[in-house]
């Protein structure tokens, strides 16, 4: 029986953060007096409660208790307690649990915060529990996105490929036709998304900013630059603030709409399915490619498709980071029954035809192989368009440093103070390049 606690209290201030990794330890149980496997961890060899938490849409919640139910049926000595949040609360709440000592045993981690956890010891080493989770039906490349300084601190789930969502229901509404996607620049990206706010009057508006580390990332190589490098922040304070700059004209011109409404929209308390472009109300969405099946059950359309982000150079600037992964807590008194969960839901072809491409391109080759063949609807245009991503890509560049886990937050914030008219893209983005390396140098 699946016992799910969703726990909707308040989150934790973020700066527990460093109190929580502190908090956490190195050391791990063995449990009781099960089979030794490799580094000398047993199985408990009897009954074990898991803790399994993530963060996701209601999509995500559904399939992960599904793939739980068949894990329990297969495994009926391990019993799992689900817990999950939307993005935010979920890094808030995971510090708030590791800073009590009461770090869930599997957590779903993110490249974002996987050296920041990794290097303060919150994750256990996967190799001590290499008779229970294996690694094989991946890569070698794909399996060392989650290490950290030599040492797998985390299970690749998936790789990931940004993109653009969009809603042709909205556009149909309207009377606009996407353009040739294929050699779009951002000034013809910014002539469309206009005429979304304009034939709607002001109902739907085009896009949001980009959000995310990643696409932070991919903006900075598109400018021949990178964002991270030996270990500091390496965009430049030029490009950074033609970034931010964006946030300003999208805001003002409406390609987002008002100031208000995209604050709006950037502080939704219902998670991904409480946005605009869940709603109908936006026509297109920076996302990751996977997430068009949880907006297109969220818009109740599948009428939708994936683009590749408008770009002014020819350069490969793409690369193929690792979605997520999973990872065990340190202090998990129960870290082989944890790793074999683990494995099970990397590796167990069920759960790969549950899981689909909801959680990412799935890192397991067979998993994988087998789901193009058969993949229809939604998936299938994630899988054609990760082929088309593929053709691509250039040099995979540095993971995010220690220190670094805040970046979204903090590039948010200044998206939303360049917005306001509080301060100048070029004052903001000095000012946060400042504060992130500060982050970084205070971490190390």
């Amino acid at each position: 029986m699946i016992r799910t606690n969703r726990r909707m209290h308040k989150a934790a201030l973020a700066a527990t953060m460093a109190t929580a990794l502190a908090l956490a330890g190195c050391g791990a149980g063995t449990g009781g007096n099960g089979d030794t496997a490799a580094g000398g961890v047993k199985t408990s060899g009897g009954d074990v409660t898991l803790s399994l938490d993530w963060w996701g849409s209601n999509t995500r919640v559904q399939l992960t208790e599904e793939a739980i139910q068949n894990f329990e049926k297969d495994h009926p000595n391990i019993h799992v307690e689900l817990q999950y949040k939307d993005w935010s609360g979920y890094w808030d709440q995971l510090a708030t649990l590791i800073a009590g000592n009461n770090a869930p045993d599997v957590m779903q981690m993110d490249a974002q915060y996987l050296a920041s956890y990794a290097s303060q010891g919150a994750l256990y080493d996967l190799g001590k529990v290499g008779d229970y989770l294996k690694f094989d039906g991946m890569s070698s490349s794909m399996r060392d996105m989650g290490k950290f300084n030599g040492t797998q601190y985390a299970a690749p789930i998936s790789s990931s490929q940004y993109a653009i969502l969009v809603n042709h229901d909205v556009l149909d509404k309207y009377g606009l036709t996407l353009p040739d996607t294929s050699t779009w620049t951002w000034d013809e990206f910014n002539d469309f998304a206009k005429q979304v706010w304009e034939k709607s009057g002001g109902e739907a508006t085009g896009i949001e900013s980009i959000d995310s580390e990643l696409g932070l990332s991919l903006w900075a190589r598109q400018h021949g630059e990178q964002l991270w490098k030996d270990g500091k922040i390496a965009i430049s304070e030029k490009t950074l603030s033609e970034f931010l700059q964006l946030t300003y004209d999208w805001t003002h011109n409406g390609v987002s709409g008002t100031v208000n409404r995209w604050i709006e929209n950037n502080n939704v308390t219902g998670g991904s399915d409480d946005t605009d472009f869940a709603k109908n109300r936006q026509a297109m969405k920076f996302a990751t490619a996977t997430m068009v099946n949880s907006y297109s059950k969220s818009a109740g359309t599948e009428n939708m498709s994936i683009e590749p982000l408008p770009s002014d150079t020819k350069d490969a600037y793409t690369y193929m980071p690792a979605g997520m992964y999973w990872g065990i807590s340190s202090t998990s008194e129960h870290p082989a029954e944890a790793a074999i969960l683990i494995d099970y839901l990397i590796n167990n072809e069920g759960v790969g035809e549950i899981f689909g491409t909801e959680r990412g391109i799935p890192a397991n080759s067979s998993i994988l192989k087998k789901l193009t063949a058969s993949a229809d609807g939604m998936n299938k245009k994630v899988l054609e368009y990760a082929e088309e991503y593929s053709k691509t890509l250039g040099e995979a560049p540095n993971i995010p440093p220690n220190g670094a886990s805040s970046i979204r937050t903090t590039m948010i914030r200044y998206q939303q103070d360049v917005a306001l008219g509080n301060q100048s893209a070029d004052a903001a983005a000095k000012a946060m390049i400042a504060e992130v390396q500060a982050a970084i140098d205070e971490a190390n």
